[in-house]
């Protein structure tokens, strides 16, 4: 599924591709994070909930492990923002190619969306299916938007010829709050939140070249 742009503005798709490697970060227990270091397991788990705002895939702090830990933390007492029982928070660090990227920080990437949101809006309506929703505090469990990637992604693979899949799916999410300045009037907070991180849902698991156990201090 393409982008749409007003004709006079020329397309950059060639720039979807993002020639670059980036260090991820997963929470999980430990139990998991070592199955995978000791070679137990090939890789992590795919993430299939029906909330997930990136869409399937398994799921990366971008450069961010401290994050990754407090999810990991966060996920003893609420079991059910992860995908196994927590019992001892761990992080588990990845290399990731980006490769073929659906890059949410970028324009291309959000007209794509907003094209694929545009178009499952329609085929529900007509097939009479109730259109999911973002639910819970600050839109947490991502119904819609999860809808929105995959339809996307299935819509690619039905065009002819198919377009290339997507091996990453990348965005930023604001989170947390004002860093300072919370409480005082707007002009006095800060434009960026406590917790503001990018995520990556890597779809293709080559893309991993190998994981890692992080250096802490």
């Amino acid at each position: 599924m393409a982008a749409s742009k007003p004709p006079d503005i020329p397309g950059y798709s060639n720039y979807q591709r993002l020639p670059s490697m980036v260090l991820g970060f997963h929470g999980c227990d430990k139990s998991v994070g070592e199955a995978v270091l000791k070679g137990k397991v090939p890789h992590l788990e795919t993430s299939a909930n029906e909330y997930d705002w990136l869409g399937g895939g398994i799921y990366f702090w971008e450069n961010d492990p401290l994050r990754a830990m407090e999810w990991a933390i966060a996920g003893m007492s609420k079991p059910n923002i992860t995908k196994g029982k927590i019992t001892k928070p761990f992080v588990i660090g990845a290399v990731i190619e980006l490769g073929h990227c659906l890059n949410l920080l970028s324009r291309n990437s959000i007209e794509e969306v907003k094209v694929s949101h545009r178009v499952m809006l329609k085929a529900m309506e007509t097939a009479q299916i109730e259109v999911p929703k973002n639910t819970g505090y600050g839109g947490f469990r991502r119904s819609l938007d999860r809808a929105v990637i995959e339809f996307l992604h299935v819509s690619r693979g039905r065009e002819v010829p198919p377009l290339q899949p997507y091996d990453t799916v990348r965005a930023a999410f604001r989170e947390g709050g004002p860093a300072y300045g919370e409480k005082g009037p707007l002009e006095s907070m800060a434009g960026f939140d406590n917790r503001s991180h990018i995520q990556i849902a890597v779809r293709d698991k080559t893309k991993i070249k190998g994981y890692f156990r992080p250096i802490h201090d």
